[in-house]
């Protein structure tokens, strides 16, 4: 899930409030939950498979991983910044799955910083780990209802604070091998999670796989006029049968900014 996955930035800016760190000199950041998230999901990476798409761009598919695999997805949002998010999640059988995400890897080219944000809730707070769970409810052959949240705290050694973001998902797969899937529903979260601006909303998600499993279009939407919110579009080209990947572009609700978002993922074998 990306819910389970993703965030925009609107440029760099000064802010007591919005603290930046050194990559070298690591003041601030907790060096060792930091390392040990990207350890895991690099270890992960490397010896493990995924079997379904986690978000679209920013929304939930409400897929769910099947039983015993994992899977994971890497995100990219390029524009001022460069945002990493990394989701990982494993299948629990009986339509559950749970994992971990690390969000709001804040990257600043120009002067090669980490931007971090642990005080103020005008911007999403960041970089943050998180936990994640979903269930599905299966109500026929066409539709089914996904419930899912993500939670956690922010990686910073001090001010940590409880940050989540929750959702449902109405679902309709339709076509011969449901290649057309849409999902929309509300969500609820916290200034921490989304900065300034409302803190519930609502969500659409489209998939359509115009060639199935080779080419698709994919398109979200995140209402609110916080950093969360934004409209994203693009495609989704099989590179191979287990390597997906998702080009797209997006715009803020909020002033109209727009990204490039790049998104990998792992397809069981």
């Amino acid at each position: 899930m990306q819910a389970e996955n993703s965030i925009q930035h609107h440029g760099f800016q000064q802010d007591h409030n919005f603290k930046i760190i050194d990559l070298k000199a690591g003041l601030r950041l907790n060096k060792r939950r930091l390392l040990f998230c990207i350890a895991l999901v690099t270890s992960t990476l490397a010896q493990f498979t995924a079997s379904a798409q986690l978000t679209v761009f920013n929304v939930s598919s409400s897929e769910i991983s099947e039983s015993r695999k994992i899977s994971v997805q890497q995100q990219f949002e390029i524009e001022d910044v460069i945002e990493s998010s990394t989701t990982l999640t494993y299948g629990l059988g009986r339509n559950w799955e749970a994992g971990i995400n690390v969000i709001n890897l804040d990257f600043n080219p120009n002067n090669r910083h980490i931007e971090v944000n642990d005080t103020s809730m005008t911007k999403p707070f960041a970089p943050l780990v998180l936990a994640n769970s979903q269930k599905v409810f299966e109500l026929n052959k066409t539709f089914s209802i996904g419930i899912g949240a993500v939670a956690g705290t922010n990686l910073t050694a001090h001010h940590q604070r409880f940050v989540y973001y929750g959702y449902s998902n109405l679902v309709a797969s339709v076509g011969s091998e449901e290649q057309y899937q849409f999902a929309a529903g509300p969500y609820i979260s916290n200034h921490r999670y989304l900065g300034e601006g409302p803190v519930y909303g609502a969500q659409i998600a489209v998939d359509a796989g115009i060639w199935n499993e080779k080419f698709h279009l994919l398109g979200d939407w995140i209402s609110g006029n916080h950093q969360k919110g934004k409209l994203s579009l693009g495609f989704e080209v099989f590179l191979s049968r287990r390597l997906p990947l998702s080009v797209g572009w997006q715009r803020s609700n909020a002033d109209g900014s727009q990204a490039a978002v790049v998104q990998l993922t792992l397809l069981a074998k």
